[in-house]
């Protein structure tokens, strides 16, 4: 494969995204409590009550889905599955030349946090969370990581270029 302007910045994308992550989870590691079923661990205020910092392990995925699976099926759901997936998200956007940049960032985005996630389920059996948005009942939030907001970041702007473009069709 010839790299190419497009695929340093697939590339750089995954790459930053995937080390963004991972940094700031040994950060919480190392510096958070632990939240868990007997200790309540801290809670950070970042931007008052509507914007939390806090510590959990997560053995499931997205707010904790699939942690109470059997192990086969968590592996499969939460290792093969994701790992075929982002596989061939990757193989797609290295080769469908029509994907303008933000596509592409979109997709690098989804791919990034989608390895970074993989990664600790993979060497941790667990992943790292530690986010939490609470806007007065109004939106609230699970606790989750940069990884999952990459990843929901970049399926956010997949749906807005998709109503771009056919909008400008019509």
């Amino acid at each position: 494969m010839k790299l190419t302007k497009r695929s340093i910045y697939i590339i750089l994308v995954i790459v930053l995204t995937i080390a963004t992550d991972q940094i700031s989870k040994v950060v919480v590691k190392q510096n958070v409590t632990l939240r868990t079923e007997v200790n309540p661990g801290e809670r950070i205020p970042i931007i008052g009550d509507a914007f939390i910092l806090m510590h959990v392990e997560n053995t499931g995925a997205f707010l904790g889905m699939g942690s109470e699976l059997n192990d086969t099926l968590r592996v499969l759901l939460l290792l093969v599955l994701p790992i075929l997936v982002l596989g061939f998200v990757l193989r797609h956007i290295f080769l469908d030349k029509s994907l303008d940049n933000w596509s592409l960032f979109a997709f690098a985005s989804i791919i990034g946090g989608g390895i970074a996630n993989v990664y600790d389920r993979i060497v941790y059996g667990r992943v790292t969370d530690f986010l939490f948005i609470d806007l007065g009942g109004v939106f609230r939030t699970g606790i989750f990581n940069l990884a999952d907001l990459s990843v929901t970041t970049g399926m956010i702007i997949l749906v807005f270029m998709t109503f771009k473009k056919k909008k400008a069709t019509t």
